[in-house]
């Protein structure tokens, strides 16, 4: 396998703290040393099918953004299918899998300046099939960055544990990133996580501000969780969602909640929310973000007239309002290469508070 082409594998001491973000910010701002880099995701837990091939998301999601010139295949050599650990564990080929990461390692390598492997949470992850994260960067030869939650004894002690795990593979960890720190305790955080992580030997190489922006949800995302129609087709789906109101009360009254960034979840047979809505939208402060029909119930022609004028999307689901709440409410909220405005924030973010110098510098 490649020995000689650069390599950071970035993991995180949880899920959902910030990995992905953190590999699609790093990607732009190692660029600007080596010119030509490749990104692998060896084990991946959230796929789509494309070409009959099943590549995860995250990867999707860099090939979009940086058109890197990798195969798709070998930028997400191993999707974790539902049944994937129980084949696994009735038929153990371990070295069939590891041998697909090498090789797909090298395609990805070839003819680049760098390659950034992305890890799927924690140090542990798919140790149950004999891929943690821990054995996957150690299968790399590569050395790995932690990305971790704000805070300062928490984070310390999850990275301790953490690094613990990497250390018993032989990896090293060069440095921590803490993420979705409150931006007027970004100093303080950063000082006394500094000095923790120092007690452990390890490098504080950025602290990450929270940007509410990329915790919130687009209607695009919500249309895919609730795999919703969308009634109004021609609308971009790319408006963020700030707040949540569930419509259980007459139109005179949810119109008190009518305000920018808004999401309405109504019954479809409310159709009087609906001219509600419509006629709230020419005053700029209560446009809302979109409206979430449920139910099934879908409006009438003549307010499916009104619904096809407005400036938001309207979309129609299946559930109740109580499940439609419920989905929206526990998304995880995954940056997609539509996203414009959050990938230009992630860039920012990472080039203004990550030390990419001294990242480099310690592999």
């Amino acid at each position: 396998m490649n020995l000689i082409t650069p390599r950071v594998f970035i993991a995180a001491t949880r899920q959902n703290d910030g990995k992905t973000t953190t590999s699609l910010g790093l990607l732009s701002a190692l660029q600007n040393q080596f010119p030509r880099i490749g990104y692998i995701k060896p084990v991946g837990q959230r796929f789509v099918e494309i070409a009959e091939h099943k590549i995860d998301e995250d990867t999707v999601l860099m090939d979009a953004v940086y058109k890197l010139n990798c195969p798709l295949v070998d930028m997400s050599p191993i999707a974790v299918e539902p049944d994937f650990t129980r084949k696994y564990l009735a038929e153990t080929n371990n070295d069939t899998l590891v041998r697909r990461i090498q090789k797909s390692f090298d395609r990805v390598a070839w003819e680049k300046d760098f390659v950034l492997c992305e890890g799927s949470g924690h140090a542990g992850v798919g140790a149950v099939f004999d891929l943690s994260n821990a054995q996957v960067a150690k299968v790399l030869g590569a050395k790995v960055v932690l990305v971790t939650r704000g805070g300062i004894g928490k984070p310390v002690d999850e990275v301790a544990l953490n690094q613990a795990l990497f250390e018993k593979h032989g990896v090293e960890v060069i440095g921590v990133i803490i993420n979705k720190v409150l931006p007027d305790k970004l100093d303080y955080i950063a000082e006394f996580t500094r000095k923790g992580l120092k007690r452990k030997g390890l490098e504080l190489l950025g602290v990450l501000p929270l940007q509410p922006i990329l915790v919130k949800p687009t209607l695009a995302t919500i249309r895919d969780e609730l795999a919703a129609e969308n009634l109004s087709a021609r609308k971009r789906l790319t408006q963020l969602v700030e707040d949540i109101v569930v419509a259980a009360m007459g139109a005179d009254h949810v119109a008190k909640h009518f305000r920018r960034g808004t999401l309405i979840i109504t019954p479809g047979d409310r159709e009087d929310i609906v001219l509600a809505a419509a006629a709230a939208q020419a005053n700029p402060d209560e446009a809302l973000s979109g409206l979430v029909l449920t139910d099934d119930l879908r409006p009438s022609p003549a307010t499916m007239e009104v619904i096809r004028k407005l400036d938001f999307p309207v979309l129609l689901a299946a559930e109740d309002s109580y499940e439609v709440a419920s989905k929206v409410h526990d998304i995880i909220v995954k940056t997609r290469p539509d996203d414009a405005e959050k990938i230009a924030v992630i860039r920012d973010l990472i080039a203004q508070h990550v030390d990419v110098a001294k990242l480099v510098g310690a592999l």
